[in-house]
């Protein structure tokens, strides 16, 4: 028997990713399932802690407030750039994402939110951002991790990351 969901658990799910518009903004359902390690914080918390204890062949509906999806928005984290500042032969449009360096280096995944004549706003918002989000979740498979799965904090193999 499949253990119940768990963290340290490589889990497989099927997932329809519904905002409150009506809009799908994302949905395995007829392509690759997600495969993911409970508990390292590879998907939301707020689906996370609702996936907790189902098993396998379970089906839920799941509703993540902002604050336990992609936080809310902030508008302090726009920013105008000039146009000039992004390479000439890019047609740079609005959700196209990059990595722009942090204050200590490291990278930070920022969004183009808007692009004008001669600036673009870009915004370390994540564009589902102040958002509710509503899952519709099947659990296809759940397993322990390995130990190398649980140092490195994602699954391996099929539907996981290769090495």
């Amino acid at each position: 028997m499949k253990p119940a969901i768990a963290d340290g658990h490589a889990v497989t799910i099927h997932y329809r990713l519904t905002l409150d518009d009506g809009t799908v903004a994302d949905d395995s359902f007829g392509g690759d399932p997600l495969v993911y390690l409970h508990g390292s914080h590879n998907i939301v918390p707020g689906l996370e802690k609702q996936l907790t204890g189902k098993n396998v062949g379970e089906t839920c509906e799941v509703e993540v407030d902002p604050s336990e999806g992609y936080g809310q928005y902030d508008p302090a984290a726009d920013q105008a750039v000039p146009k000039s500042q992004f390479p000439p032969n890019v047609d740079i449009q609005p959700g196209m994402s990059f990595q722009a360096k942090g204050p200590n280096g490291q990278p930070i995944p920022v969004w183009v939110a808007k692009v004008e004549e001669e600036t673009v706003t870009i915004t370390a918002n994540h564009p589902l951002a102040g958002q509710r989000l509503s899952f519709k979740v099947e659990v296809v498979d759940v397993r322990e991790a390995t130990e190398e799965e649980k140092q490195h904090g994602h699954v391996h193999g099929p539907g996981g990351t290769e090495h």
